[in-house]
């Protein structure tokens, strides 16, 4: 990579004109910082009080930068380097992309500057008599130099940008797993101040497929965080991403939810921020729910009966083993349909002709069936706590019939 100081010497003046030239310095950046506030409106106000007066030292000090460079012969000793003016320029640009304003309006200020500058050199370049030749070179070189200076802003801006965005991500996904981990509130709320993340007022989990989060953070808004590493509960091999989106209750729900389709997704309840995580878990819970077959998304509030049935899977096994337990000597194929009459009656609440239509059967099918259950069961199947017990096992086994369709 070349120099970029060959293309900024070689100005050949005398020491009168040079002298003449630097005594411009301190006039030349105060007319450019008056300029620069004037012509580019980001810098009406920044440029104003004590940080004018920076401006106008910093600005002063990059022009003598550039004479004391441009004026050296090209075969002379290198004398004050450029990266100074250059390092500068760089921090520059940082310092303008945290202050949140865009490298356009840099450039800005840098064309007018190298206006201005011209401007005042070339009325004193002129006024010395320099020859046509010497004043185009003096004018290339004031460009090329404001050309270095805009580079490296430039990168100096880019790196910042680059910068703050990772370590923001770093700070969003701390957020986030300590939500995940429901850590305190005042540690949430640092948390949230640290990542520059304003809390909305409510959460809902997503369980999501990494694969087809694509999109999904930005249409649902830049608040909306994503996790995809060290998931609570999850295995690594089942790669899973959580997105928390803010405040979509009622018609922003079914939105999500529309947004979600054809997507194997889990969607939580939506809960206080500072609680999420048990709209996350509510959402983990609910895998149990999806069939092999599933390609839409489940909307856990649909699914809480199911849910709470299968809070603790043994206890359920062991309620369903009892409650059917008159059952179990029978046939397979008659247990399961005495099983589904006696589901239908309890629901029903023993109407036999809503049974019978339910299950598509004749009335008297019913009847015959629902004898051979009374003398299995007697008079337990009078008792409010059996029809509890049975409600809750004949569930359980409608449940296990949906997730091994």
């Amino acid at each position: 990579m070349s120099d970029p100081t060959l293309r900024l010497t070689g100005l050949q003046l005398d020491e009168g004109v040079v002298s003449a030239l630097e005594a411009l310095l301190p006039a030349m950046a105060e007319r450019t910082v008056t300029a620069v506030t004037v012509e580019v409106p980001s810098y009406a106000d920044a440029f104003s009080g004590r940080m004018g007066q920076t401006i106008e030292n910093a600005v002063q000090m990059a022009l003598g930068a550039f004479l004391r460079l441009a004026t050296r012969a090209e075969d002379s000793d290198p004398g004050p380097p450029l990266s100074p003016a250059l390092d500068g320029a760089y921090e520059l640009g940082r310092g303008e992309a945290r202050q949140g304003r865009s490298i356009d309006a840099l450039l800005s200020a840098y064309r007018v500057g190298a206006r201005v500058a011209w401007r005042e050199l070339s009325t004193t370049a002129v006024g010395a008599g320099l020859p046509a030749a010497t004043i185009a070179r003096f004018a290339e070189l004031v460009f090329a130099f404001i050309d270095e200076l805009s580079a490296s802003s430039v990168s100096g801006h880019a790196d910042e940008l680059a910068t703050t965005g990772r370590v923001r991500q770093r700070y969003l996904e701390r957020l986030a797993q300590n939500l995940l981990a429901g850590e305190a509130a005042a540690t949430l709320l640092a948390s949230a101040d640290r990542a520059g993340w304003q809390p909305p007022d409510t959460l809902t989990a997503v369980l999501v497929p990494l694969a087809q989060t694509r999109g999904l953070t930005t249409r649902f808004g830049q608040s909306t965080l994503q996790l995809s590493e060290d998931l609570p509960g999850v295995d690594a091999s089942e790669v899973l991403a959580v997105l928390l989106v803010p405040d979509v209750e009622g018609t922003p729900r079914r939105q999500l939810l529309s947004a979600l389709a054809g997507r194997r997704a889990l969607v939580g309840p939506a809960r206080p921020w500072v609680h999420v995580r048990s709209s996350y878990y509510r959402a983990l819970r609910a895998r149990d729910l999806v069939s092999a077959n599933e390609t839409d998304a489940i909307d856990t509030d649909d699914h809480l009966v199911e849910l709470v049935l299968g809070a603790d899977r043994e206890a359920a096994n062991d309620l369903r083993a009892r409650a059917l337990a008159p059952l179990s000597q029978l046939r397979p194929n008659t247990a399961d349909r005495l099983a589904e009459t006696l589901r239908s009656w309890v629901l029903h609440q023993g109407r036999r002709d809503a049974v019978a239509a339910d299950l598509f059967i004749h009335a008297q099918t019913v009847r015959y069936r629902m004898t051979q259950l009374r003398e299995l069961y007697g008079d337990r199947l009078s008792d409010p706590q059996t029809v509890l017990e049975l409600t809750i096992a004949l569930g359980l086994g409608a449940q296990h019939a949906i997730r091994t369709r």
